[in-house]
């Protein structure tokens, strides 16, 4: 989502480095030993995980890129105003392609009202996406901060549409009151998994391609998003903010009330794909979020600010799904975020703040993934 990003975007400056490297205008990297050593310009030397790594879009924020099953294809959200829109809005493109501001790949949303978090259907033919425009054609209202706290709006005129790569929308799979985003595809092709508000709290939910056959997942008090299936579709991994003190509590159901939900603190839970055998994976602080199951199913990278003593940066970590053996992937200095494995298990698309000439644009990077 990307009101998640400009709720994150100010949380991080951009003028810090750390102290052991400096880039030059070629894009080689310099140690503080004054020894100079070649390295793709877009990689960190940390990065070893990345065998080589290619920039998509240059311009605006751009997120949640997601893979169609074939791997030939992106569906990706974007608020480019160079693209001619005014909010997020769905883009298509193949995934050998790159976009500068004077080109737009082809929209495949309506081009009204917000949308978030596309995902390709396993025909490769179709999409699905969650969209406001049946609430309005404009976009609605981004809210920033309640009481000097940072805080996401939960628009409840949000439901989720199967769309073909046209634009032209052939199904409503929700036409609940409330809440209902965050879809994503199983890999095996039956299921789609969704948060909504439909019991008075955000919780997940699974339903056929068809729409049909809804079963609640979670039934804890907290925001349940941003989940994805395991390769072999049998678990589930996802964020969650839990309250647990009264004050904690009051504050969730009050902003909840009001259509709104607190990122700055989250950790990730998984279970399997019914929601049985629940557990928490992470215990870190700060907000852990955007999780996506390794290739091999026995590992979850995902985004964290853990580290970090001022709210940035955000790099993404590897960790088992025992929660053991936990390890930093990103070595960014502002954002990494959004990781999303091709189903060949060769490739990582994911959105980051670098080079970006120092500005807040967040763009979308293709890595080659090398374990």
């Amino acid at each position: 989502m990307n009101r998640i990003i400009a709720v994150l975007i100010l949380l991080v400056t951009f003028s810090s480095c750390k102290n052991d490297r400096s880039k030059t205008s070629d894009g080689t990297v310099e140690t503080t030993s004054g020894a100079t050593k070649k390295y793709d310009s877009l990689i960190y030397p940390e990065e070893t995980h990345f065998k080589s790594m290619r920039q998509v879009t240059y311009g605006g924020d751009n997120a949640e890129a997601y893979w169609s099953f074939d791997d030939k294809q992106l569906v990706f959200q974007s608020n480019n105003v160079k693209w001619d829109v005014e909010c997020d809005q769905m883009f298509i493109m193949d995934a050998n392609q790159t976009f500068t501001d004077s080109i737009a790949p082809p929209m495949v949303s309506t081009g009204k009202g917000r949308t978030t978090c596309s995902y390709f259907m396993p025909d490769n033919k179709h999409i699905i996406y969650a969209s406001t425009h049946l609430g309005d054609d404009a976009c609605p209202d981004t809210p920033m901060k309640r009481n000097g706290k940072y805080i996401w709006p939960i628009y409840d005129t949000y439901d989720i549409f199967v769309a073909d790569l046209e634009g032209n929308i052939v199904s409503q799979l929700t036409n609940e009151v409330g809440y209902d985003a965050e879809p994503t595809v199983s890999p095996k092709g039956d299921k789609i998994v969704f948060t909504s508000t439909r019991s008075g709290d955000l919780e997940l939910y699974t339903m056929n391609l068809d729409g049909s056959d809804v079963k609640q997942i979670t039934n804890e008090l907290g925001y349940d998003g941003g989940a994805f299936f395991s390769p072999d579709g049998s678990k589930l991994i996802f964020r969650s903010s839990r309250p647990k003190t009264e004050e904690e509590i009051k504050e969730y159901k009050d902003l909840l009330a009001e259509g709104l939900v607190q990122p700055t603190q989250m950790e990730l839970y998984i279970c399997n794909a019914d929601g049985s055998d629940l557990r928490q994976l992470t215990e870190l602080g700060n907000a852990n979020w955007s999780p996506f199951f390794h290739p091999s199913g026995e590992k979850v990278l995902f985004s964290s600010n853990f580290e970090s003593e001022r709210g940035f940066p955000f790099n993404l970590y590897l960790i088992d799904i025992d929660g053991k053996n936990l390890k930093r992937v990103t070595h960014s200095e502002t954002f990494d975020a959004f990781p999303v494995f091709s189903n060949d298990g060769k490739y990582l698309v994911f959105s980051s703040n670098r080079n970006n000439g120092g500005g807040h644009d967040t763009n979308l990077f293709i890595a080659e993934w090398q374990d």
